[in-house]
């Protein structure tokens, strides 16, 4: 009987031992089929686990070529005596100045001294330093300071404030640490970016994060083309570097979100790189100017100019005796390419004919009546006199463009005869014509029900309006008509 137990328990044990063995060998061979992803994630697993990566070398490479710039500029304000009276006046938000003017300030206009800060990094041994235009553009004096706690007084060299970028420089004997450039370009989404500047008064204070975004547009000038990152940025940063992981200036830190954390701008380092001859040598940038205003492309027009996608520069209007009527560029072209360049969007154009060099010619590939064609236009200069004309065409209260309705625009967007408005041609973002939900093609018919025929009308029904009232337009989109009320 024993013998019989014996026999029945060796085998119950040879028969576990032989499952065993296969179970084995099966997750075995699973191990080795997924033996490359099993180690990738291992390594992922103890990137993490050893703490991500430390930014102090390239934080010790770059820090020497930062600085810290405090300017101080001279403003008159009301004179008198007392807590109400001048810049600082804590209650001047509420009454307004005009309240604490009539009652505090009966005296003369006296001056007062307003102080800021900012930073900036030093570009060669000569003491050349970037930073942003507006730490720098109503400074009366400025003063830098170096790492080494250093301070030397700055002058202005260049400005430019369509991208807010400039260039100063402090006379110094010494041969600086300078910064190292990078490329802008070669930035990806995820990579990540560290922010050294002076937020607050706070010297050399260094934050870190990724870049969120490229391309962004906030409104800030003609040629936006932020690198948007969730690096700290607060007042202090600005002109201040944005650094990659080598240690190499990507962007100058300029802007943030009020009230928004996570969310700060930076103007790509190339963009700085390209004019930093014209600063040096003419202390300002000049443009290429075609002489157009263009507008966005909704999917609509596209359909109706037969491409696929939304893409390209509908050209609204052609200024008299500028380069691109010469070139024979009509209202109603859509431009697709620009110097072999694709023309993604109507932001796109405006910064690659900014760039181009003045008196060259440039090949420009159109779309007229859905027929391909080329035209060379030959680039003239952007006057402020030319941005002026484009800005009269901007109603900034309610944030739209406009531009009257001629027979080629109206062809194109398939209007009817007899159809009576202005065309709205950009919708500023965040205002209150985006809020009311008017888009870019949209024909403003009426006002506070009375009709607009023009763009002049336009205007003159607009000042007769009340916006904190709201104001009634009646909307014409493609076949059918609405009203939207627009609220500040």
């Amino acid at each position: 009987m024993k013998n019989k137990r014996l026999v029945i328990t060796v085998c119950i044990l040879m028969i576990a031992a032989v499952g065993f063995a296969y179970v084995r060998s099966q997750v075995t061979a699973d191990r080795r089929q997924a033996a490359p992803e099993v180690a990738q994630n291992v390594r992922n697993v103890a990137a993490f686990s050893n703490g991500l990566p430390s930014f102090a070398g390239l934080v010790n490479q770059a820090k020497p070529s930062i600085v810290n710039i405090s300017t101080t500029a001279v403003t008159k304000g009301p004179g008198g005596q007392g807590p109400f009276v001048g810049p600082n006046n804590p209650f001047k938000d509420f009454f307004g100045d005009d309240f604490f003017d009539k009652f505090f300030g009966n005296g003369p206009r006296r001056e007062y001294k307003q102080r800021s800060l900012g930073s900036g990094f030093i570009i060669d041994k000569e003491g050349y330093i970037l930073t942003n235009n507006h730490v720098v553009e109503k400074a009366s004096t400025i003063k830098v300071k170096l790492s080494d706690e250093k301070e030397y007084d700055a002058k202005i060299i260049g400005r430019d404030p369509k991208t807010d970028i400039a260039l100063i420089k402090v006379d110094v004997r010494q041969s600086l640490p300078v910064a190292v450039f990078g490329d802008s370009e070669a930035l990806q989404v995820g990579d990540w970016v560290v922010a050294i500047g002076n937020p607050f008064g706070l010297e050399h204070t260094v934050t870190a994060g990724i870049v969120s975004a490229k391309g962004r547009i906030i409104g800030a000038g003609p040629y936006d083309e932020f690198i948007q990152t969730d690096a700290s940025i607060n007042p202090g940063n600005s002109g201040g570097p944005l650094l990659n992981l080598k240690g190499e200036v990507v962007g100058i830190n300029t802007a943030i979100v009020s009230g928004g954390q996570g969310i700060g701008f930076a103007i790509p380092i190339n963009v700085a790189r390209d004019m930093l001859a014209q600063l040096k040598s003419k202390g300002k940038v000049a443009r290429g100017w075609l002489g157009i205003v263009i507008q966005r492309i909704t999917p609509e027009i596209a359909r109706t100019f037969g491409i696929k996608e939304s893409e390209g520069a509908l050209v609204a209007d052609v200024m008299e005796n500028s380069p691109a009527e010469k070139a024979g560029i009509r209202r109603g072209d859509l431009i697709v390419s620009y110097n072999g360049k694709k023309v993604k969007d109507n932001d796109t154009l405006p910064r690659l004919v900014a760039v181009t060099e003045i008196g060259k010619k440039a090949r420009i590939v159109l779309i007229r009546d859905k027929k391909q064609m080329e035209v060379d236009v030959v680039v003239g200069e952007l006057q402020d006199e030319a941005l002026k004309t484009k800005k009269t065409e901007v109603e900034k209260d309610i944030g739209l463009v406009v531009q009257d309705i001629t027979a080629e625009v109206a062809k194109h967007l398939n209007l009817k005869k007899d159809v009576r408005g202005v065309i709205v041609t950009d919708v500023l973002p965040g205002s209150p014509a985006q809020d009311a939900d008017i888009r870019s093609g949209d024909v403003i018919r009426e006002i506070g029900r009375k009709p607009v025929r023009s763009v002049g009308e336009f205007k003159n029904a607009l000042k007769n309006s009340n916006i904190k009232e709201g104001i009634v337009m009646l909307i014409q989109r493609e076949n059918t008509t609405f009203y939207a009320v627009i609220r500040q």
